[in-house]
Parts: C-alpha cells; sequence; structure tokens
C-alpha cells in the first residue's frame, strides 16, 4: 500500500483545447506552435509550449479553425508591441 505522499496510481490530466474535455495525457494528441505552423510532438518532449487535442475526428477537423484563431491573436499582439 502506498503511502499518502506518493504518485502511484497517479494518471497526469489534460485538457483539449477544442472541446475543453479532460482525458488521459497518453490518449491525447501534443502539438507545438512555432510561428504559424503546427508541430505534432508525438513523443510529448518538445521544449515549447504545448497544446492537446483530444484524438476524436471532430476536434481534429476543428483544430484547423483553432489555429486560425490562435495565429490571428499572436499577430495583434505582435503589432500592439
Amino acid at each position: 500500500m502506498p503511502n499518502s505522499s506518493s504518485r502511484a496510481g497517479h494518471v497526469p490530466e489534460r485538457t483539449c483545447v477544442i472541446c475543453r474535455q479532460k482525458g488521459n495525457k497518453k490518449t491525447m494528441i501534443r502539438f507545438i506552435l512555432s510561428g504559424t505552423d503546427l508541430i505534432i510532438d508525438w513523443r510529448k518532449k518538445l521544449s515549447q509550449r504545448g497544446y492537446y487535442s483530444c484524438n476524436d475526428n471532430n476536434c481534429i477537423i476543428l483544430l484547423d479553425k483553432w489555429l486560425k484563431k490562435k495565429s490571428r491573436k499572436a499577430i495583434s499582439k505582435t503589432r500592439k508591441k
């Protein structure tokens, strides 16, 4: 029996940026944004800010719309400076 400070049995959760549902980190797709490019991080080890999406067709289809919205926000932030 693990003690109370043990992390045995802990399953990390992440939130999908599209549907906002939480899921197991291992089952979600991690990606990073490099400028306006989307890079899928299959090993989940790249050092940049990572985003997660469900491995669901609906979320993957809507990922393009999310990416366009995210890039518009990034462009507007750089213009304000």
